[in-house]
C-alpha cells in the first residue's frame, strides 16, 4: 500500500503509522497518520474546530482529541464563551459610545442655542429621564432634517408655475423661459449626497445658526429667538443659492447641443 500524500509505500518506512480515514478504495485508501495530520493542519489553517473532508470521496474525517482534565476543560469553556461574547460586547460598547456622544452633543447644542447659563438651568430643572431620551434625539433630528431636499420640491413648483408669477423671473432668470428640450433629471437615488456631507452639515448647523443670528439679529435679546431666526435666514439664503445653481445647471443641460464631426480634408 502507498500513501496518497507522500506516495511512500509501507516498505519505505515500516514504523510509520497508517490510517484509513474515509470510504476510498484502491490507491487512496491508506495514508500516513503524520502526512494526514499535516494535510488537515493546512486545511484548518489554525482553526482546530474546522471540519475537514476527504478530497476524493468527500467523507468527513473523524477527528478526536484526548480527554481534557477538569481545569483545562473549564479554561477551554471560558475561552469559547469569551470568544462568542466579545462581538456582542463590542457592539454594545459601540452603541453606548454613540449614545453618550449624542447626549453630550445634545447638551452642548442646548447651551449653545439657549445660552450657557440658561441651558444649564433648563437641564438642571428637567427630568433626568427626559434628558436621557431627549438630548440624543437632537443630532438625530438634525440629520433627518438635513436629508429633506426641500429645494428640489420648490424648484419643481417654480418651474411649473413661474410663468404665472413674473417676479420669480427677475429673481431667478430663466425659470419661466421655454427650453428647447426637457433634460433627463437624475433620480433621487442616483443624485445622492455623501453621508459625511449630510453628517457634517447637520451637526454644524446649530453653530452656524447661532453665528448668523448674532450677525443679522443682534437686536433680539433672547438667545433662542436669535438662533431660530439665524437658522431660518441661513436655510433660506442657502436654499435660494442652491435653487439658482440647480436651475442654471438645468438650463445648461436643456440648451446642450451635439456638434457635427469635423471632416478632414483629403490630400
Amino acid at each position: 500500500m502507498s500513501c496518497w500524500v507522500c506516495f511512500a509505500t509501507d516498505e519505505d518506512d515500516r514504523t510509520a503509522e497508517w490510517v484509513r480515514p474515509c470510504r476510498c478504495r484502491g490507491s487512496t485508501k491508506w495514508v500516513h497518520q503524520s502526512c494526514l495530520q499535516r494535510w488537515v493542519d493546512e486545511k484548518q489553517r489554525g482553526n482546530s474546530t474546522a471540519r475537514v473532508a476527504c478530497p476524493q470521496c468527500n467523507a468527513e474525517y473523524l477527528i478526536v482529541f484526548p480527554k481534557l482534565g477538569p481545569v483545562v476543560y473549564v479554561l477551554d469553556l471560558a475561552d469559547r464563551l469569551i470568544s462568542k461574547a466579545c462581538p456582542f460586547a463590542a457592539a454594545g460598547i459601540m452603541v453606548g459610545s454613540i449614545y453618550w456622544t449624542a447626549v453630550t452633543y445634545g447638551a452642548v447644542t442646548v447651551m449653545q442655542v439657549v445660552g450657557h447659563k440658561e441651558g444649564l438651568d433648563v437641564m438642571e430643572r428637567a427630568d433626568p429621564l427626559f434628558l436621557l431620551i431627549g438630548l440624543p434625539t437632537i443630532p438625530v433630528m438634525l440629520i433627518l432634517g438635513k436629508m429633506i431636499r426641500w429645494e428640489d420640491y420648490v424648484l419643481r413648483l417654480w418651474r411649473k408655475y413661474s410663468n404665472k408669477l413674473q417676479i420669480l423671473n427677475s429673481i431667478f432668470p430663466g425659470i419661466g423661459c421655454p427650453v428647447p428640450r426637457i433634460p433627463a433629471e437624475a433620480s433621487p437615488l442616483a443624485d445622492h449626497v455623501s453621508a459625511t456631507r449630510i453628517l457634517c452639515g447637520a451637526l454644524v448647523f446649530p453653530t452656524i445658526a447661532t453665528i448668523v443670528g448674532k450677525l443679522m439679529f443682534s437686536s433680539v435679546n433672547s438667545n433662542l429667538q436669535r438662533t431660530i431666526l439665524g437658522g431660518i435666514a441661513f436655510v433660506a439664503i442657502k436654499g435660494a443659492f442652491k435653487v439658482y445653481f440647480k436651475q442654471q445647471q438645468y438650463l445648461r443641460q436643456a440648451h446642450r447641443k451635439i456638434l457635427n464631426f469635423p471632416e478632414t480634408e483629403e490630400a
